[in-house]
């Protein structure tokens, strides 16, 4: 028996890109575009020709591209009442940006018609029907988007219908229901879908949901199981206002918990890392709480979770996180037991049994550091160093004797008043020598950063190759005002590879100090050749 196929449908490049604080540039859209393709998306909407000059560029661009699976979609609304569907300029937009597919939404709510387009219900009815007609002589696919479908239904069901059967009188290929505001909740979605369905039994219906009650992928899968065979979605539910349902979510969903076929299933491996290469384009931080795939969506932090995952995963996992390109992690903090420590071991090659002597006092000692604050779920370095040097598995790579930073800041009225510069000095000493540097930054932590490298590099040359990617100061809950102890995280890079570690002190450059020291040396010992044995 074939199995049930739903057309995914991506709006990322266009609803998805009315997100706050989220612009696409034209290469953007087309990496995007071409990423989607590769992954099995079965339609790409990527904007509303003719309503703005970057879409107009990206439908031009877009023709020299060569889809393995997807179809584009071009976007646009009903005709307006002034003109004929022949003269409206917006529609004959839509037909030049030659798009196989063209989607356009018209008004399904009373209250819109009247008070959004102020004409009668009839006219809309007619605008809707005309439109779809008109396109349907250019282009051979088009869907049709009822707006504000599910509240036009609860205040006019008969209207909301009525206008359902003017687009299907004009030919539309798909009938999309919105849930344009997000207000619906899944139990009535369901049911009025599933009126929808019985009332045009051949009609192909789709599901359009937005955010806004935190159930636009809840109200997706309810709708296909109420016979929907197209779901719109954006790619980590990017959209306006709270977003649109989330396609990282529901492509998953609609193929390991439902049981139905769609275009993405031969690639769903991919999944995280197309969720990843959006929110890049996007230039916006991964969520690391995503479902599927958060870094966080397969994390383990509790000893009795860890000690459960060891002996069977699906103790507290609900799927093979790498069904998804996802992995499973576990995490070390104050509410990690043994079995946290001997999972992450296992992941760094150190051997390391329950039992062994070390590993209670290891515990101990990472319980002591979380309680003044150090964090190790972000800063896996320095975690790795704490835990070979409590095995005595860390090499000593050189000693600090001693550093000075100082600060030089003019008077903004000073008549010579220039950029705040800083100077660090240090002393070290490496394989019995004492190397001393000095060095300017912008600030303290960039100067000490500095004469660091400089002391370190003629014995070690390798560290040349490092760069300092983010820098993160946090205050830590107290009453200490100014003299509250604080975090410091470091992320550092180095041909592609990043890693981050992490100082605390109520001294910002003493907690900074600790972080760089950490970054360095976890370059210099993965730099070894050979490391040393676990």
């Amino acid at each position: 028996m074939t199995k049930r196929y739903i057309e995914i449908y991506d709006t990322t490049l266009r609803d998805g890109s009315q997100g706050e604080e989220l612009s696409f540039s034209v290469e953007d859209k087309l990496q995007i575009a071409r990423k989607l393709d590769e992954f099995g998306i079965d339609f790409i909407e990527a904007g509303w020709p003719g309503s703005n000059p970057k879409d107009e560029s990206f439908f031009q661009a877009a023709r020299r591209l060569s889809f393995k699976h997807s179809k584009l979609c071009a976007f646009g609304a009903t005709r307006r009442a002034t003109v004929s569907a022949r003269e409206d300029k917006n529609l004959n937009a839509l037909i030049a940006a030659k798009t196989p597919v063209v989607t356009i939404f018209g008004k399904s709510w009373d209250l819109h018609v009247r008070d959004a387009l102020t004409i009668s219900l009839k006219q809309n009815l007619t605008l809707i029907a005309d439109s779809i007609a008109y396109l349907k002589k250019h282009v051979s696919t088009v869907f049709y988007d009822a707006e504000h479908f599910f509240d036009g239904f609860k205040a006019n069901p008969q209207y909301a219908l009525s206008t359902l059967e003017a687009a299907i009188a004009g030919g539309a290929d798909r009938i999309v229901l919105c849930e344009t505001n997000g207000g619906i909740l899944p139990y009535d979605l369901s049911e009025i879908v599933r009126f929808v369905h019985e009332k045009f039994p051949a009609a192909k219906l789709g599901i359009h949901c937005h955010n806004d009650s935190e159930v636009a992928v809840a109200n997706s899968l309810a709708a296909i199981r109420r016979g929907a065979v197209q779901v719109h979605g954006t790619i980590n539910g990017y959209g306006e206002r709270c977003g649109n349902a989330n396609l990282c979510s529901l492509i998953p969903a609609i193929h390991l918990k439902l049981g139905f076929d769609c275009g993405p299933v031969k690639h769903l491996a991919a999944l995280t890392t197309v969720s990843h290469f959006v929110s890049e384009m996007a230039n916006l931080p991964h969520r690391r709480d995503q479902a599927y795939v958060g870094e966080s969506a397969f994390a383990h932090k509790g000893g009795i979770h860890v000690s459960a995952i060891l002996k069977n995963p699906k103790t507290y996992e609900h799927l093979d996180p790498t069904l998804v390109g996802n992995r499973q992690r576990v995490l070390v903090s104050d509410l990690s037991g043994e079995s946290n420590l001997i999972y992450k071991a296992k992941e760094l090659g150190i051997r390391i049994q329950k039992g062994h002597p070390h590993l209670r006092t290891l515990l101990e000692k990472l319980k002591s550091l979380e309680n003044l604050g150090y964090q190790f779920e972000a800063a896996e370095a320095s975690f790795e160093i704490l835990l070979r040097k409590g095995l005595g598995k860390w090499p000593r790579f050189f000693e600090l004797l001693h550093f000075k930073t100082t600060d030089y800041i003019a008077s903004a009225h000073a008549q010579s008043a220039s950029q705040p510069t800083s100077e660090a000095s240090i002393k070290i000493r490496v394989k019995g020598e004492e190397h001393f540097a000095a060095a300017e930054g912008v600030g303290p932590v960039h100067a000490l950063d500095q004469a660091l490298r400089q002391a370190l590099e003629s014995g070690y040359p390798a560290l040349r190759d490092i760069a300092l990617k983010d820098y993160k100061v946090r205050v830590l809950t107290g009453n200490g005002g100014t003299s509250s102890m604080v975090r410091v995280l470091i992320e550092f890079e180095d041909s592609g590879r990043t890693w981050r570690t992490v100082g605390v002190s109520p001294n910002i450059i003493q907690a900074s100090y600790e972080a760089l020291v950490d970054g360095i040396e976890y370059k210099l010992f993965n730099s070894l050749s050979p490391r040393p044995a676990a």
